[in-house]
């Protein structure tokens, strides 16, 4: 089985549950995190969403920890999940859903209902090392409850299934592909 890491990953994600991942937790400091296994990255999204200018800590950012996470990607294969049009992919100059870039890196553009979250939770995934033909089999749900009507974490939780087609999908990746 090959190893994952799992960077910016809540203390009680679901990632510790799945076999072969190395989680790192603020505890950890994931911007520590230099090899060598795929990545399936989660970086703080408040300072790069479409509410952006909500953040308390807007004016310091996310202390480095999205374009970490996108170099982490580039160099180890993987996948970064991040809001629909955040403001990391204007910053890292990623390609937008649909198109590729220089690595042969892609974006795709899911909704975390498939997998089960409550709401439809639009999302970009930023994916290196592994071809769209190649991609994991996903499954596709309807969402039930409106993401306004949530709570911080019911929002910001991973839902399980999710979680493990990232981390499969990332097993899929090759290393030598993304260098």
């Amino acid at each position: 089985m090959k190893h994952v890491a799992a960077l910016y990953v809540r203390s009680d994600t679901v990632y510790q549950s799945i076999a072969g991942v190395d989680c790192w937790d603020v505890e950890r400091d994931a911007r520590l995190y230099d090899g060598p296994h795929p990545v399936v990255a989660h970086p703080p999204c408040k300072t790069w969403g479409r509410f952006w200018w909500r953040a308390r800590d807007r004016d310091t950012g996310d202390g480095g920890c999205g374009e970490h996470a996108v170099r982490a990607v580039r160099r180890w294969g993987g996948v970064l999940e991040h809001p629909k049009d955040s403001g990391l992919w204007h910053r890292m100059m990623l390609p937008r859903p649909g198109y590729f870039d220089h690595l042969g890196g892609h974006t795709l553009a899911v909704e975390q209902c498939w997998w089960g979250h409550e709401a439809v939770k639009p999302t970009w995934l930023y994916v290196v090392g592994v071809d769209r033909v190649e991609l994991p089999a996903r499954s596709r749900a309807t969402a039930t409850r409106p993401i306004k009507s949530m709570g911080k974490q019911e929002r910001d939780i991973t839902p399980p299934r999710f979680a493990r087609w990232l981390v499969e999908l990332a097993r899929a990746c090759s290393v030598e592909a993304a260098a």
